[in-house]
């Protein structure tokens, strides 16, 4: 064997990272078909209200981020496996109850609320478990590779997963599309039980107050000048992204005069940019380094929302459009996978569940503020102008990026 062929199986994530890698990507398929499936069961088949359908989503994400502070520490100290496996099949049944409800004539909406609450909280434990368990089953010169693959997964899924569910909603109706995701993560679960190598011991819980114990992740983060520059950039970045999505389908549909096909065909397209983004990561950081990929890419995914602002009518504001999403998920495919490989490799062991539980609670409360605030400004303006704030406070969440370099690392916090 070469020298060069070592180097490559050396930097292969494995085999039990291929059976995660395909639980993972069975999840994300049923999830994205199902893509608003809880919404359309409460407008569809329950008749429900504006308000309940948004209290509906708001009630998931605010119920999930208020569950998830004592789930980081309760994960941190457990296998990260079975958490994984418990989450899918909660999830499996909760998301099973509804086309049995349906069914049975039973369906109510406090039943799609349960389930909203269920299916989100699941979501953040498994993602708390999961990049703890992940650092623990790739070793580190393959972790960007498989970082990487999760990363072309997602937008593999998210791409092709709303088209099948929304034809799957006209043929079978929402209730039984609800199904589909149900069993996804029932083979997700079936696909993690499979991996084989086992587990280190989770590390030993210390005595500390309540308090000290909760916001662990938080204080992990905020003591380390790298991570807290990454994690106020995701929260400002992220907060603004979300906050565009319901301006851009208005501006399109009401403001440009859009057919809604076209509106589809240009959310659509922009996700192979994530695709291609995400499997040319590894490569742009072996060549130009992992601080430039984490620096250029983090910057230029903050310069296409402006343009968004200004898009034209007609023929040119459907390319322009299209265009400028593409450009923002390009390099936000690229971002990504280096950046989730950056921040498990600056992570202590003992903190890996905490402080991606932490992201993810914070992340979860920011995006919604996001998109209140844009829309109180849309509605006191104009979507263009709403777009373009948010354009320009995406500017500003480049100021937030590590440009400075620090020596690692400062002691835990516990």
């Amino acid at each position: 064997m070469t020298v060069s062929e070592t180097a490559r199986r050396s930097a292969a994530p494995g085999r039990d990272f291929n059976r995660l890698w395909l639980a993972t990507a069975t999840s994300q398929a049923g999830s994205t078909i199902a893509y608003g499936a809880l919404p359309l069961v409460a407008v569809l088949v329950l008749d429900s209200s504006t308000f309940q359908v948004s209290l509906l989503a708001a009630l998931s994400g605010f119920a999930a981020a208020a569950a998830g502070i004592r789930l980081g520490p309760w994960i941190e100290y457990r296998h990260k496996r079975p958490t994984m496996i418990g989450a899918d099949l909660i999830r499996f049944t909760a998301m099973l109850s509804i086309p049995a409800a349906g069914l049975a004539d039973r369906l109510t909406y406090p039943h799609l609320c349960v389930v909203g609450v269920l299916a989100a909280t699941c979501e953040l434990a498994f993602t708390a478990a999961s990049g703890a368990h992940l650092k623990a089953l790739v070793a580190p010169e393959a972790r960007l590779t498989a970082t990487s693959r999760l990363e072309t997964t997602f937008w593999t899924t998210f791409t092709a997963g709303p088209p099948i569910g929304g034809a799957l909603v006209s043929v079978a109706g929402p209730t039984l599309t609800v199904l589909v995701d149900a069993l996804t993560y029932l083979l997700s679960a079936l696909g993690i039980r499979s991996i084989r190598t086992p587990e280190p011991q989770p590390p030993t819980r210390k005595p500390q107050h309540w308090l000290a114990e909760v916001t662990a992740g938080w204080r992990y983060i905020l003591a380390r000048r790298d991570l807290r520059s990454l994690f106020l950039n995701a929260a400002l970045f992220g907060s603004g992204v979300i906050a565009t999505s319901p301006l851009q389908l208005v501006l399109t549909l009401r403001v440009l005069g859009m057919e809604p096909w076209m509106y589809g065909v240009a959310m659509g397209v922009p996700c192979l940019g994530g695709i291609l983004g995400a499997m040319c990561a590894p490569r742009l950081t072996n060549r130009l380094g992992e601080r430039a990929v984490l620096l250029g890419s983090g910057v230029a995914r903050t310069l296409w929302t402006i343009p968004i602002a200004f898009t034209p009518t007609g023929p040119v504001g459907f390319a322009w459009f299209t265009a400028a999403n593409f450009g923002l998920i390009l390099c936000a495919g690229v971002f990504n996978p280096t950046f989730a490989a950056y921040r498990m490799r600056e992570t202590a062991d003992d903190h890996m569940s905490r402080v991606q539980a932490a992201w993810s609670i914070t992340m979860k409360v920011a995006q919604p503020v996001g998109v209140l605030a844009a829309g109180a400004l849309a509605a006191a303006t104009s979507p263009r102008t709403a777009i373009a704030v948010a354009g320009g406070v995406l500017l500003l969440s480049s100021a937030l990026l590590p440009w400075r370099r620090t020596v690692t690392k400062t002691p835990t916090c516990e």
